[in-house]
């Protein structure tokens, strides 16, 4: 099972996004059907309610009058409160049974307006948010809607802003033209990336990225920030730290497209412990890997392998290639992976060395992966010492 995030600002089109995915087979939630239903007449919702606000918040056959509720409770942010703690658990005990109900094998689809303001991003698979120009949304709302322009604008400007959305999107469908145009990319979307994204989860697949370099890309920052977030809420206090690291991290350098976290944990049976957590998040394991080069202590010149164990896990995500490397917390990976990245940063003229070295080693592999990496391998050997003497030079 896989969990996907569907949000939009007000007139984007979301609901032809969710019943796309519907016809496909998806199992949707919908947190707007569910915060009606927990307030239904006869709930105990609805109960809560009128003890909080008054009787006046009903219409005359007992159902819930939102315009009224809504003038009592959006007055301060003391009555705000009081009606979160009402509906809030409500809707989160609501959600919890339907995800209990889903199928196993199923592309849970839940379908959040405020996804975005509500900071929950993380806690899915795949976020995907359906955007419009503001003009193409206003014209919906008060053709379609029957809205008068000035409450149009005032609803989505009161929302997430596209730049916010865009921050936690992994996927971004574009509604300014035809129904039918946007029907068309969420199926695409459906059968190319969140079909197989599903399957590799369940199969425990990794997706390896594409063997080039690409021209550095400010968009990486944000991609890693998403993987950090989305590796904390899959985690949590399991981890002692999660950093972006390797050369995504590192702004105007070129790179492979492929997003490289390090999860600091206090020993690896931490790691062998959440193995199948990680992998249930979407990002399985990758058994035949245990262990970084070993290199010497710049120090001792002594080289113990064992200090080297690491565990490595890939993303199942076809869209977004991920390598999360797991390693103990004070251990020569662990502290060469920050170190490496910092070095790189403060550095010109290493970053453009490096670049150099990564150029040279993919032209010679020739699209074997392998070669790629053992191609690079007698250059970091060196960059291990040089980043040791690095190291002791700022701190002095």
């Amino acid at each position: 099972m896989i969990r996907v995030g569907l949000t939009g600002g007000i007139g984007a089109g979301k609901s032809t996004v969710a019943r796309t995915f519907i016809e496909r087979g998806a199992y949707l939630i919908d947190a707007d059907k569910v915060a009606r239903e927990v307030v239904e007449p006869g709930s105990p919702g609805l109960a809560a309610l009128v003890e909080a606000f008054g009787d006046d918040i009903l219409l005359d056959d007992g159902s819930l009058n939102r315009p009224a509720l809504a003038a009592k409770a959006f007055v301060d942010d003391e009555q705000r409160g009081k009606l979160n703690a009402i509906t809030h658990p409500l809707v989160g005990a609501r959600t919890q049974e339907l995800l209990a109900a889903a199928p196993p094998d199923s592309i849970v689809v839940q379908d959040i307006p405020l996804l975005v303001e509500n900071h929950t991003a993380p806690f899915f698979h795949a976020v995907v948010v359906v955007n419009a120009d503001e003009e193409v949304r206003v014209h919906r709302l008060t053709t379609s809607r029957g809205l008068d322009e000035a409450d149009a604008r005032a609803r989505i400007k009161a929302q997430a802003t596209e730049a916010q959305r865009r921050d936690v999107a992994d996927a971004w469908l574009d509604n300014s033209g035809t129904p039918d145009d946007l029907a068309a990319a969420a199926a695409a979307l459906w059968d190319d990336r969140l079909v197989p994204f599903e399957r590799n989860v369940v199969d425990r697949v990794v997706v390896a990225g594409p063997l080039r370099l690409d021209a550095a890309d400010p968009a990486w920052a944000a991609a890693g920030r998403k993987v950090v977030n989305r590796l904390w809420a899959v985690l949590g206090d399991k981890a002692v730290a999660i950093d972006h690291i390797g050369s995504t991290s590192v702004r105007g350098l070129d790179a492979k497209p492929t997003v490289d976290v390090q999860v600091t944990v206090a020993d690896l049976d931490v790691a062998d412990a959440f193995a199948d957590v990680l992998a249930d998040g979407g990002f399985p394991r990758v058994d035949d890997v245990t262990s970084d080069r070993p290199k010497p202590d710049p120090e001792t010149d002594i080289t113990d392998p064992l200090l080297w164990a690491k565990r490595f896990h890939g993303s199942a995500d076809p869209g977004r290639p991920v390598n999360v490397h797991i390693r103990a917390a004070g251990s020569p990976g662990q502290r060469f992976a920050i170190d490496f990245r910092d070095w790189l940063i403060d550095d010109p003229l290493a970053r453009a060395e490096y670049a150099e070295v990564k150029a040279e080693a993919m032209a010679d592999a020739d699209g074997d992966r392998q070669a790629y990496a053992e191609a690079k391998e007698p250059w970091f050997d060196d960059a291990y010492r040089r980043v040791s003497a690095w190291k002791v030079g700022r701190e002095e």
